[in-house]
């Protein structure tokens, strides 16, 4: 099963409690409030997505942490490399040399194409996104469309 860590999870959340405060410098402690998380966890994640300059940090008696760019202009993805570092559905999806079959295997190339199109996908979908409640079409909800001929 494809999953993110609850880091990335809780990243994506406090990133989202981040966008919905406009540019407000919001403290961890506001954050994790807001978020329903704890603030030790908070603190946790706000390191990653402040060295991927996902986030500001800003010291002092009214410091805290705000978004570096526009919600629109950070994409699910920018968070979970952040988190957990290039996307790689096997080991062999973003870097040579780490299987021990590679040489003989068959199905590396198609690996790589599905890896391409999860971080494709995830491209497409920004904290913008994210903020915005989903609406419920019943069967005509938006579906990926996965078909790797097309790739």
């Amino acid at each position: 099963m494809l999953r993110v860590t609850k880091l990335t999870d809780y990243a994506t959340v406090v990133l989202t409690v981040l966008a919905a405060a406009r540019g407000e410098v919001l403290s961890a402690t506001e954050i994790a409030e807001r978020a329903g998380l704890e603030a030790t966890t908070v603190s946790k994640v706000l390191k990653p997505l402040a060295q991927a300059t996902l986030v500001e940090g800003f010291r002092g008696a009214h410091g805290g942490y705000r978004l570096a760019r526009p919600a629109r202009d950070i994409a699910l993805i920018d968070v979970i490399e952040a988190m957990e570092g290039p996307l790689a559905v096997t080991e062999c999806s973003v870097h040579d040399g780490q299987c021990g079959i590679e040489s003989s295997c068959g199905i590396r190339r198609n690996w790589r194409r599905i890896n391409d199109v999860i971080v494709q996908s995830l491209s497409g979908i920004t904290l913008q996104d994210m903020l915005e409640p989903e609406i419920d079409t019943g069967a005509a909800r938006r579906r990926i469309d996965l078909r790797l001929a097309n790739v």
